[in-house]
């Protein structure tokens, strides 16, 4: 994951403990104030009520925000993925054309029988340089 990545779910995290340290504690606030005032069992019955129905509103809220996020995450998913999968596509395509051609110079120089020390070294090579290759997409894909 990359130091921006962290840096967002770490902040979703934050955002999240907050939400639910401040339900919990206008509840409790709610409720304290609701049962240390002097009313009447109609009146506090009635305030009882209202905080109830006031908190079930701020949790429809908050659901709605959380569907939102989800929505956003999954379509942030969805796009990596996809990314990603062409990505490997197109590597994977670059390496099959990369082999291919290295297994058509070896057949060549296997059948001009030249020097078979001096044709393994050329496979040698070509070789190193097809992984070379490779390893230099792998660092190029890590840095994107």
């Amino acid at each position: 994951m990359t130091q921006h990545q962290n840096n967002e779910e770490n902040q979703n995290i934050n955002s999240k403990d907050f939400l639910i340290g401040s339900l919990i504690g206008g509840i409790v606030g709610a409720s304290l104030a609701l049962i240390f005032a002097p009313k009447s069992g109609k009146e506090l019955r009635g305030d009882l009520n209202q905080g109830a129905h006031y908190v079930k509103d701020r949790a429809n809220e908050w659901k709605d925000v959380a569907y939102e996020k989800s929505g956003e995450w999954r379509d942030y998913a969805k796009e990596q993925s996809q990314t990603i999968g062409q990505s490997v596509s197109e590597k994977s395509q670059d390496l099959s054309n990369k082999l291919k051609e290295t297994k058509a110079t070896i057949q060549e120089k296997m059948s001009k029988d030249e020097d078979p020390e001096k044709a393994a070294e050329e496979v040698a090579q070509a070789i190193e340089e097809a992984a070379n290759a490779v390893e230099a997409e792998e660092v190029n894909n890590r840095n994107v």
